[in-house]
């Protein structure tokens, strides 16, 4: 017989067993999917594998930057019974740096006992086949072969290439993409490697794979390689290129060379280089300290960052700010009988005894200074500055890599400004010939001579390749094209003319002759008792870093210019013996070879240049 006991009983048990099954069908049915991708996210593990990056290269196709097999060693530490010991090992088959030794062991302590660590890359096969041979004795030791980044053109291109690093901590707080916390990845540090880096370093690929309960892989279940970089063509001619560099020569100086209609840029050299590959696999302390100590300043990217007064350079735009100003007209002439007296100074012209009547365009070709000190006070600081801005200078130029600087054009409020102090007549004498607080860049100078060329284009530089209709679009610089065309015939004349300060730089076979501008600017200043005594220390008798700056701008052909180059000799003595002759060579070579009408094939061979023994010269 049922009790009212027995019957609440069942039924109490018949409600929990419905609350079970209720549950049991939520959890195997209704959440059955949601709890099997739980347990699978538990046992599976997804994870980036890092892309290839894109390669970089000249307007021919030409690599500059690519990836090339790494052989490399890597050391696992659970498999290590005594790291150090290991290590020791390794380090009397292969040599390890120390600062080398340390970044390992700071990885080590960083990630887990079963993850790999890299000890040594990028070395030689031989290197590479004895570490194989004795690996049995090097426990925990894996050689593995994976890719690294290679420069087959190291100093001749590494200011404009740049190169690639490990990700550093700031690297990480700038940017979240998780692909950046992958070991051993690399991002650009400098140059195109560093503007151009989103687009080099591509899309992150997945691995899926099972691991254990401590996060040890098993097997891996699928493989995604992800999407390499894209490929970056620049506007720049290799053999060109490597050309100029190699005019240069053992100098401390810069390059450039553009397209006067569409600001290409096919040449941007700076010596001396440096070999970009120790940044990728890491510098030593004494790497490093090498680099940075060196007076010649291998790691500045001179054309782009280097800061020169422009010396004689300067002289055009200050003819035609003139001209343009209407303070003098095409046939004004000064006298020049050696110097120019203002107040109680005396401001000397390079030649002494003087040139004498002399118009613009003479005092282009024969480099007056004087000329140039009377046009410059009756132009004024403020419209000179105003004007020589619309040619380039005192201001960047937006070209595609980073560290540009933007050279000083001064004028009266940036005294006041910088200096607390007023403008003196003086020193607008000064600036008429590029000296004094007037600073520019090679690359600005390069710019301004393609603008004075061009027909008047505001062109400006460019390392990628330019669009079609690039010429068309750049604006017009507003300029009297009568001015534009006395500036030609001076620059013309200081090549070709037999009084002009460069004629023993120019170019004889027809249809190849250039225009151009020697300039000369001073480092210390010439002292007052030297010029009275008229005897002064020769150039090469002086210190190094005492020497004038040699400076040149030209153009080519002076028929139909379309190439433009300036170049700088750091502390070379005069811009006729050390700049003219190594700019006319690499202009010749720019047109004998005439990248800009070439169309995609291996370039020519390329050979040294050539420069004038020096002598002192006029700028």
């Amino acid at each position: 017989m049922l009790t009212r006991r027995a019957l609440f009983l069942a039924g109490g048990q018949l409600a929990m067993l419905g609350v079970l099954a209720g549950r049991m069908y939520q959890l195997q049915v209704v959440d059955g999917d949601r709890y099997q991708m739980l347990a699978e996210d538990n046992r599976i593990n997804l994870r980036l594998i890092a892309p290839l990056r894109g390669r970089i290269l000249d307007r021919f196709g030409n690599e500059l930057a690519t990836g090339r097999q790494n052989f490399r060693v890597v050391l696992i530490r659970e498999q290590s019974d005594d790291v150090d010991e290991t290590l020791t090992g390794l380090n009397a088959i292969v040599p390890i740096p120390e600062h080398q030794l340390r970044r390992v062991r700071r990885e080590m302590g960083r990630v887990r006992a079963f993850m790999p660590v890299t000890v040594l890359e990028n070395l030689s096969w031989e290197e590479f086949a004895a570490i194989n041979v004795h690996s049995p004795e090097l426990p925990g030791i894996q050689p593995d072969v994976g890719e690294t980044r290679y420069y087959p053109y190291g100093p001749e291109l590494a200011h404009v290439i740049g190169y690639v690093s490990s990700v550093s901590d700031k690297d990480l707080a700038e940017d979240a993409n998780p692909v950046l916390q992958l070991p051993g990845f690399k991002i650009g540090k400098n140059g195109v490697e560093k503007i151009f880096d989103e687009n080099l370093r591509g899309k992150a690929g997945a691995s899926q794979v099972e691991v254990n309960a401590y996060g040890r892989m098993i097997r891996e279940l699928s493989r995604d390689e992800g999407q390499a970089g894209e490929d970056v063509t620049l506007a720049l001619d290799l053999a060109l290129q490597r050309f100029a560099y190699q005019a240069l020569g053992e100098e401390s100086g810069a390059a450039v060379v553009m397209d006067v209609h569409t600001g290409e840029v096919l040449v941007l050299a700076s010596t001396p280089g440096y070999d970009p590959t120790p940044f990728n696999v890491g510098l030593s302390k004494t790497e490093w300290n090498a680099l940075r100590n060196n007076v010649r300043n291998p790691l500045i990217n001179k054309p782009i960052a280097g800061q020169y007064p422009p010396g004689s350079t300067f002289k055009m735009v200050v003819g035609l700010a003139a001209l343009e100003a209407g303070v003098v007209g095409p046939g004004y002439t000064v006298f020049c009988p050696g110097s120019m007296q203002l107040g109680t100074h005396t401001f000397y012209c390079w030649k002494k005894g003087g040139h004498g009547t002399v118009d613009v365009q003479a005092a282009l070709e024969q480099s007056c200074d004087c000329f140039f000190y009377d046009v410059a006070r009756k132009v004024g600081i403020d419209r000179l500055s105003d004007f020589t801005r619309k040619f380039g200078l005192g201001e960047k130029l937006g070209i595609e890599l980073p560290g540009e600087k933007p050279g000083l054009i001064p004028n009266t409020a940036w005294k006041e400004r910088a200096l607390k102090k007023p403008w003196l007549q003086g020193e607008t004498v000064i600036a008429g010939i590029g000296q004094g607080y007037v600073l520019a860049t090679p690359l600005q100078l390069a710019t301004m001579t393609a603008r004075l060329v061009n027909g008047g284009r505001a062109v400006s530089p460019r390392l990628a390749k330019a669009p079609p209709g690039a010429a068309e679009a750049a604006p017009a610089i507003d300029v009297d094209r009568r001015w534009l065309d006395l500036m030609l015939k001076g620059m013309n004349r200081v090549m070709n003319s037999p009084s002009g300060t460069a004629f023993r730089s120019r170019i004889t076979e027809p249809g190849m002759q250039i225009g151009g501008k020697t300039g000369t600017s001073q480092v210390v200043r010439i002292s007052r008792a030297e010029r009275l005594s008229g005897v002064r220390r020769r150039e090469q008798d002086k210190p190094w870093n005492e020497r004038h700056h040699a400076l040149f701008v030209g153009y080519g052909p002076v028929d139909n210019p379309r190439y433009a180059c300036a170049v700088i000799i750091e502390h070379g003595g005069g811009g006729s013996s050390a700049a003219a002759p190594v700019a006319s060579s690499i202009l010749r070579e720019a047109m004998r070879l005439d990248p800009l009408a070439r169309t995609a094939q291996a370039p020519a061979e390329p050979v040294s240049g050539t420069a004038a023994p020096g002598r002192k010269e006029p700028g």
